[in-house]
């Protein structure tokens, strides 16, 4: 038995085609595009873009943007071309299985498997601790917090976690919601990309008004800029290479690349969808680009209503 056999094509198709054991294509091009942008837009979009801005690339971080934008539509594009001849459920795995063998598909499927394992757990831990400031911290340290983290409270007593309840929670509701169905897992993403979405238009519609022209001026990082002052009494550089000028906006590119991570799943859906061979390239390149207008127009009104280095803290 060779461990680089592979599935023929035309294998893969016939067991996706089965009525009774495939999935049942249920969603639509616009569906697609909601799934895309659902697991691209997240935290990152907040966090990284301040990380870009204040550490490296300053209001250039618009071009950061795009940098890696142009970076993840190459990567679209191959997905979006396999998605289309190959509309089987398993991504990467699946087209590893089907032109380089089956333990090269091994391989990429527990790749996968940790990916997005990894990504749900940092997502849950996340909410986890979102729900907890909502709660104004009612909910107990131990309770909130993995056995590997400890903190002192205010009267300096050391606190231990012992399991992150709300973190399985939601991991938990998310799963029973994924077991239930497709098309209700996309009616609920769905919604929930209507809210985040309009969270991002309003800040983008309220911030503009407060855009400060002087913020943009100069636009990239100088060489010569001034020591940024950080919390801890301490000074950040910007002399390295990569800490101002088109370095600073490569390295930049480089930090909001993780704000696009995402993309790729819409091609988990492929068996999902109704006619793949068109609506996969414009649910995954659709997303992407959507996305991408999106960051773009949000980093030019962060930048814009604060100078970079107030978010150096956050660059280092």
């Amino acid at each position: 038995m060779s461990l680089f056999r592979k599935k023929s094509l035309s294998l893969l198709l016939t067991q996706a085609a089965d009525s009774e054991k495939g999935l049942k294509r249920t969603l639509g091009a616009g569906s697609l595009i909601a799934l895309g942008i659902g697991a691209i837009i997240g935290a990152g979009l907040f966090v990284r873009t301040a990380a870009a801005a204040g550490g490296h690339a300053g209001s250039a971080v618009t071009l950061s943007f795009i940098v890696a934008a142009i970076g993840c539509a190459f990567a679209g594009l191959c997905y979006a071309e396999f998605a289309s001849i190959i509309p089987i459920a398993g991504s990467a795995y699946t087209y590893a299985y089907a032109t380089m063998g089956e333990l090269v598909a091994w391989i990429i499927g527990w790749a996968l498997i940790l990916e997005y394992a990894l990504g749900a757990a940092t997502v849950s831990i996340a909410w986890s601790e979102f729900l907890n400031k909502l709660l104004d911290g009612r909910i107990p340290y131990e309770w909130c917090h993995s056995p590997m983290e400890q903190a002192l409270d205010a009267s300096g007593v050391m606190h231990s976690g012992i399991v992150n309840v709300p973190a399985l929670f939601i991991l938990l509701l998310l799963s029973l919601l994924l077991i239930k169905g497709t098309q209700e897992s996309a009616i609920v993403n769905a919604v929930i990309v209507f809210i985040k979405v309009a969270i991002v238009l309003v800040f983008i519609a309220i911030g503009w008004q407060f855009i400060k022209p002087e913020n943009h001026t100069p636009y990239f990082i100088p060489a010569d800029a001034p020591d940024a002052l950080l919390p801890d009494g301490t000074y950040y550089s910007y002399k390295g290479f990569f800490d101002h000028g088109w370095g600073g906006v490569l390295k930049g590119a480089a930090i909001v690349f993780f704000a696009f991570i995402g993309f790729d799943a819409v091609s988990t859906a492929a068996q999902e969808a109704k006619n793949p061979k068109k609506d996969m390239p414009i649910g995954i390149l659709g997303s992407l680009a959507i996305c991408t207008v999106l960051y773009i127009l949000f980093s030019y009104v962060l930048t814009g209503v604060a100078p970079y280095t107030d978010f150096v803290k956050t660059g280092r």
